[in-house]
């Protein structure tokens, strides 16, 4: 895969998201309890328990691509044999913790708490701990604490280690209470942070990738009953003009009320890509709340006639339907702006949501040139087709755009992604590509700095292009000051993790990145090649699976998946799944061999000859890696250079790739490595 190609090619052809599947349960030790804004705790706790073989279950790292949370969840403190409950003012006024420990409780499991502030046990926890341990790193800090947590929990994990996995109905022998002396408390408290980056997001992602479900199962209150009250899903509006040609309107209309909305704290709104799923399917709303993790959904439409809009928004509970607020709009066109401001308010305000820091603004980077936002969101409809013709297409839109307003920052920044795109699709040459692109997406950010979409364009280029990780890594960051819960930033972040080998790192960025964009076909990708490359196949193989169903036509997923499957030694399985394939250009590349793998050396042979024929000058890193795989050092190194020279995109996979294993003690190899910056 290059450039934007799988961006390009996601959601094109679909189907209903995957359906559920079982959370593996083997050898959990310890279940991690959190409220979602102690995330750097919850690293910190995870790193001190994990090296001492205490396998920890922290969401989101460890729920699989289709089981809904609440489920997952479910299962894990089921499975587990202690918890772990960082005790903070927010986990103190958390619901979902309160439901985790009493879930615990019930299961007789010992729960020690790890209090990290000076927050008071409110009395419905402390109900359920009564027989628990308390550990307070309030006063001594949590870095000199975590030493004694390990200590603790190795304690009162001890017993159970040895007992029948089987429950017996006696319940957990309670350890000493732990305190610190120079506290000077009656008791010590423990509290445990955990690692969700996206606040409120938490209560809804129980329905992530849910599939379709059995009559009983839809109807296990566990997974129904974690859904954030605040959480709202904008479909797409319907065009009802008379000549049904302002469809690209109605798209725009709710693509700005979701940016408005996702910029309330307090608000879970997924992004464009998951709602947009749904667009022209006939899923009932019920069903498209409960995929998307949502409790209301805002429908509307939009009619245009000359100079006149009609806007018509409604607001509606999605279990029941009871509307909680609908409003139509007739205006001038050039009152759009003003109407998508006053639909996002109405949105707010029907919620009872507390605004923090004033009313709604607009993203900086926009315009207020109507014309020039109409021919934006033209080209924003003919680029995501990701034809050669709509590319060319939606560029002529950009430059009209901005040649009616050069400050509309948006339009540069997605004039870097189209761009981007045709160098995927080979309409440009990718020298001349990546350059165009790097000025256009610098171009957005002279205008404004505050566009994530123009620091993920950047971080693309410098990861892909001038392999240059440090930048990278800057333009992430950048982008996730901006908006923290950006997925595209997340999923940019992700990947140039897993490009240096920190797999947890890139798998804790692109679950997060998933949990803002549940249905987002590149993330879900790139979840199956960090898996892959952390040599996680079974995992993998379960996630590019879940692509396939979620977009059967995406290109790429079958090769990467045949490739899996070799790994996991289901050598026949893989040239079953490479033969079918979609792009032609994937297929070749690892057609030699999964052929070789099932003994057909000469249709093998065949195959890469072909291979060298048509790559040479543009896919030697493909070359380099059949060559690797067939243990040719020599020609391995020659083709490696030659993909050097080229700036050939797949070193970005390079790390923790098995077909290169034959080559990997070679010192050519680790001097590669070192050339290119990336760890050997």
């Amino acid at each position: 895969m290059s450039g934007e190609a799988p961006e390009s090619r996601g959601g094109q052809q679909s189907t209903d998201p995957p359906a559920s599947v079982e959370v593996p349960t083997a050898s959990i030790h310890v279940f991690i309890s959190y409220a979602s804004q102690d995330i750097a705790t919850a690293d910190a706790v995870v790193g001190a328990l994990e090296p001492h073989g205490l396998k920890c279950w922290i969401a989101p790292r460890d729920v699989v691509p289709g089981e809904p949370y609440a489920r997952a969840i479910v299962h894990a403190i089921d499975a587990t044999k202690l918890m772990v409950l960082i005790l903070s003012e927010n986990a103190a006024a958390s619901q979902h913790v309160l439901r985790e420990v009493e879930r615990a409780s019930s299961k007789r499991h010992p729960v020690v708490a790890f209090r990290i502030d000076r927050t008071q046990m409110p009395p419905e926890l402390e109900y359920f701990l009564n027989t628990s341990q308390w550990l307070d790193a309030s006063t001594l800090g949590v870095d000199r604490a975590l030493p004694k947590l390990v200590d603790a929990v190795q304690r009162a994990i001890a017993p159970a280690s040895v007992a029948s996995p089987e429950y017996t109905g006696i319940a957990p022998k309670p350890v000493a209470r732990l305190s610190e002396q120079s506290s000077g408390s009656k008791h010590a408290w423990v509290a445990l942070g955990v690692v969700v980056a996206l606040g409120l997001a938490y209560f809804a992602v129980d329905k992530l990738w849910l599939g379709r479900r059995s009559t009983m199962e839809t109807s296990t209150t566990a997974a129904t009953t974690t859904v954030n009250e605040k959480s709202i899903a904008v479909l797409p509006f319907v065009d009802m003009s008379e000549k049904h040609d302002q469809e690209y309107f109605a798209d725009g209309m709710a693509e700005e009320i979701i940016d408005l909305l996702a910029q309330v704290p307090d608000l879970r709104v997924p992004a464009r890509t998951s709602s947009f799923y749904f667009k022209g399917r006939s899923t009932p709303v019920p069903d498209i709340a409960r995929q998307l993790g949502v409790a209301n959904v805002l429908e509307g439409s939009i009619r245009r006639s000359g100079n006149r809009i009609r806007v018509t928004a409604q607001l509606a509970r999605a279990d029941n339907g009871y509307h909680l607020w609908s409003q139509t709009y007739d205006r001038d066109a050039g009152d759009v702006f003003k109407v998508q401001d006053d639909i996002a308010n109405a949105v707010v305000q029907a919620m009872q949501i507390t605004l923090m820091g004033g009313p709604l603004t607009r993203r900086r980077g926009g315009t207020q040139n109507l014309q020039a936002y109409q021919l934006y969101l033209r080209g924003l409809s003919s680029m995501w087709q990701v034809t050669d013709a709509s590319l060319a297409s939606a560029r002529e839109y950009f430059n009209q755009a901005l040649s009616l307003d050069p400050d509309f920052g948006l339009a540069w920044a997605e004039l870097s992604r189209d761009t981007l795109f045709m160098v995927s699709n080979g309409g440009l040459p990718t020298r001349e590509g990546y350059e165009r692109a790097r000025g256009e997406a610098q171009r957005a950010l002279q205008i404004s700095a505050d566009i994530p979409e123009a620091h993920g364009m950047l971080a693309n280029i410098y990861r892909n292009f001038d392999w240059d990780w440090t930048a990278s890594g800057a333009e992430v960051r950048q982008a996730l000051e901006v908006d923290p819960t950006n997925p595209t930033a997340l999923m940019r972040g992700g990947q140039l993790s897993y490009t240096l080998g920190h797999w947890d790192e890139a798998e804790r960025q692109l679950r997060l990145a998933l949990v803002r964009d549940p249905l987002a076909t590149i993330a879900i990708w790139s979840l199956g090649t960090a898996q892959y490359g952390a040599g996680r196949y079974a995992e993998a193989e379960a996630t590019y699976r879940k692509l396939l169903e979620v977009a059967p036509g995406f290109l790429g997923a079958r090769g990467y998946l045949g490739k899996t499957l070799l790994a996991e030694g289901k050598a026949k399985a893989a040239l079953a799944m490479v033969q079918q394939e979609n792009s032609g250009d994937v297929r070749q590349k690892y057609l030699p061999i999964v052929l070789r793998a099932v003994g057909r050396t000469a249709d093998a042979d065949a195959a890469l000859q072909a291979l060298v024929a048509k790559s040479a000058a543009t896919d030697a890193y493909y070359v380099a890696m059949n060559y690797a795989y067939r243990g040719d050092h020599d020609l391995t190194f020659q083709w490696l250079e030659r993909a050097y020279e080229q700036r050939d995109q797949g070193f970005r996979e390079i790390v923790g790739e098995p077909l290169f294993r034959n080559v990997a003690q070679d010192a050519r190899f680790r001097a590669f490595l070192r050339k290119m910056n990336l760890p050997e």
